[in-house]
């Protein structure tokens, strides 16, 4: 599933390619006709992301359209106003001022949503560390009251908004968090360091499209290794690095389920915590 930098940044793209522009707005799969033909012909005001959801707004309609990828959705542009339809596409948007076009496909949402059901979602998030307007205290408050595994607390949206399985793994590796032990022994020194790293390193995703957390002590060039090769890209110390050696230590890195995703760890760098109760 895509994570929040995947979400800021296709977001900024859609304002960029369609913004202040009327657009054609179509749903060639026919299963968001009736909703697409509110936005047709208006112009695009902008597209904003919170976390792992997206609200696209237009000019002079109260509602947007409300998308979240799931596991399978994608978006793709290019730079033509009518191009030949592939596949199931839920949603089209083009515009011939500079010609482009937009099309959505598989995404898990795709909804004409009122200000009320807008304000509705986002007060189910957590902070999202992409935002300068995020109180990251609520997610501070929510941690040290439950008595779930950090690992599986930072899949939680309610939490970190945007924050998936990579970043949850990266994160607890870069700040040797033991992923198992129960939240409310996180101390909030702790969680103070990894939210200011996830705003560190977010937005480098968003700009580069990858997800980069290796220190300059562990990049190949430094190490003297093969750069990493994954369709995720990027540098990672022990996201789907499972049986490799840590990049920091040379323990095997391990892998188990936890929240219904794949947790890689290392257990040299991430040991058990005292905090943690003997029967988890």
């Amino acid at each position: 599933m895509p994570e929040g930098h995947v979400t800021h940044r296709i977001a900024g793209e859609i304002t960029r390619s369609f913004g202040g522009r009327p657009v054609r707005s179509t749903s060639p799969q026919g299963r968001f006709a009736d909703d697409a033909a509110l936005f047709d012909g208006r112009v695009l005001d902008r597209a904003d992301a919170w976390g792992k959801q997206m609200f696209v707004a237009f000019e002079g309609v109260e509602r947007q359209v409300n998308i979240h990828l799931g596991l399978i959705g994608k978006f793709s542009f290019t730079a033509d106003a009518e191009p030949p339809v592939v596949g199931e596409v839920r949603w089209r948007l083009s515009t011939d001022e500079s010609p482009m076009t937009m099309d959505l496909r598989g995404a898990t949402v795709v909804a004409a949503r009122t200000p009320e059901e807008i304000s509705a979602i986002i007060a189910r998030l957590g902070p999202d560390p992409l935002r300068p307007d995020s109180d990251p205290e609520v997610g501070w408050t929510r941690i040290r009251k439950s008595g779930k595994a950090i690992g599986a607390l930072m899949m939680e949206q309610t939490i970190f908004a945007g924050v998936g399985n990579i970043y949850r793994a990266e994160v607890l590796f870069r700040h040797r968090i033991d992923p198992f032990m129960q939240g409310r022994f996180l101390r909030r020194p702790e969680f103070e360091s990894m939210w200011d790293d996830l705003v560190e390193l977010m937005p480098l995703g968003v700009r580069d499209g990858r997800i980069d957390t290796v220190h300059t002590e562990h990049t190949p060039e430094v190490m003297g290794r093969p750069p990493r090769v994954d369709k995720h890209g990027g540098e990672v110390y022990v996201y789907r690095r499972e049986g490799l050696p840590c990049l920091a230590c040379g323990t095997p890195v391990s892998r188990t389920e936890l929240a219904g995703r794949n947790l890689f760890w290392c257990r040299h760098c991430q040991p058990r915590s005292r905090r943690r109760k003997a029967s988890t």
